[in-house]
């Protein structure tokens, strides 16, 4: 017997799933894309009612990640060459540190090189493990307000903005002395 879904062969118990308003025969693997239905058939010679019961499948767990993006905490510019040398002054490897944090070598590596930015959350695990200081306050950066005179008789294009900005940014002649 093959599964309707995939085609493939159907070693042990193949199983009635109903996917999209499908009634299928399918797989075990192709049987968690639908909901099971099971057919209570009769006996020989006793005439029984069709009835269905249904059986979800076994719900999948996925893990997501726990921490939120903290937006008021920023990322040191030179953050891969604290990471290598507060590694190197501890005198462990990458190996014993992803250990330590419970993280992948590469992905260390990556960060150490800087190939990588690390998230907050490793970031706050390399501060903890390596005893240094990677995550700032974010600066704020204050934008001034440019009051820019609206023509009475249309609306203000984007060429006139580019036009208000190149008289701000020319220099003043100066007059030789």
């Amino acid at each position: 017997m093959r599964c309707e879904v995939c085609g493939r062969k159907i070693y042990g118990k193949p199983y009635k799933v109903v996917i999209e308003g499908a009634k299928l025969t399918a797989c075990v693997e192709c049987s968690k894309h639908g909901k099971i239905v099971r057919e209570v058939e009769a006996k020989p010679g006793i005439p029984m009612p069709k009835t269905k019961t249904a059986v979800t499948p076994p719900k999948v767990h996925v893990k997501r990640p726990s921490g939120t993006i903290d937006a008021t905490q920023e990322l040191v510019e030179d953050f891969d060459l604290k990471i290598r040398c507060a590694r190197e002054k501890l005198e462990i490897s990458h190996e014993q540190l992803g250990k330590k944090i419970n993280e992948k070598v590469s992905v260390l590596k990556k960060v150490e090189t800087g190939k990588m930015k690390p998230d907050n959350m490793l970031a706050a695990k390399l501060e903890h493990a390596l005893k240094i200081e990677l995550l700032v306050p974010a600066l704020e950066v204050k934008i001034s307000e440019v009051k820019i005179p609206k023509p009475a008789s249309r609306e203000l294009t984007l060429g006139d903005l580019i036009q208000l900005l190149k008289k701000k940014e020319e220099p003043i002649e100066r007059k030789p002395s």
